[in-house]
């Protein structure tokens, strides 16, 4: 397990290092620095003492959900299921259940659910190695698959185990947290390929249309006129579905 482990996390390095350096269109909840909105607002400053500049920005956070609304019917698996867990400790704490119950039946549950999380992430990494849009990456994608094969495994022989109830909660947990934290690493690395591909669609937007920047609206976005800054998620989406 920690060698499937270190594997997918070394792998990340080659498939996001592009993102590294354009870490501001994460989806995710920090605020730009200061010195990072300053650079920003220089880089305004020398476009204008160019000439006019065209000002888009985009919701990366909307524009990412192209992907996850390509796994939509596999992500419902794993929110049923969460929906489960959260009904059992309702009954745990309305004392409808037995502790010995509860603690059996959450250990099924908890399996069903990882798993669930994972065949979202194994269903997200054929499709992207399907896609012509992600062909530069192809290699680096059919590889990752390989050698998540062996977590796969051994989270359908953890999630059979559990349901047959012959299982100690302490082992449970041991081998679950294993799982857990390659299930997260893998997330992760995915994260960072969808990224890099916001970010190549943003690119060929600004292109097409002639733009000079675009800005992420959620981390630097705070004002705009719309007559002039032209808000261009829908056409990055459009982008994004032609790379799926």
């Amino acid at each position: 397990m920690s060698r499937n482990t270190l594997f997918i996390a070394g792998l990340a390095l080659l498939v996001a290092v592009g993102a590294l350096v354009l870490q501001f269109v994460l989806p995710s909840g920090s605020d730009v620095s200061s010195s990072e909105f300053t650079v920003l607002q220089n880089e305004v400053a020398a476009l204008r003492q160019q000439g006019a500049t065209r000002i888009a920005y985009l919701d990366a956070e909307s524009a990412f959900m192209i992907f996850l609304d390509a796994v939509d019917d596999m992500r419902q698996r794993a929110n049923d299921k969460a929906e489960e867990i959260r009904q059992l400790n309702l009954q745990l704490q309305q004392s409808t259940i037995s502790r010995e119950d509860y603690e059996q039946e959450l250990i099924g549950l908890k399996a069903e659910f990882l798993d669930a999380q994972y065949a979202v992430q194994v269903t997200m990494i054929d499709r992207m190695i399907a896609a012509d849009g992600f062909a530069d990456i192809r290699g680096d994608l059919t590889q990752l698959k390989e050698q998540t094969q062996p977590l796969i495994d051994e989270m359908k022989n953890l999630l059979s185990t559990a349901r047959i109830g012959v299982m100690s909660t302490a082992e449970f947990d041991s081998r679950y947290a294993q799982l857990e934290a390659a299930y997260h690493q893998l997330d992760q690395l995915l994260v960072s390929a969808a990224t890099v591909k916001v970010m190549a669609a943003a690119e060929d937007v600004a292109l097409d249309r002639g733009f000079d920047l675009i800005l992420n609206k959620k981390n630097v976005h705070v004002y705009s006129n719309p007559a002039s800054v032209i808000d261009v998620t829908d056409l990055v989406k459009a982008e994004l579905r032609d790379y799926l």
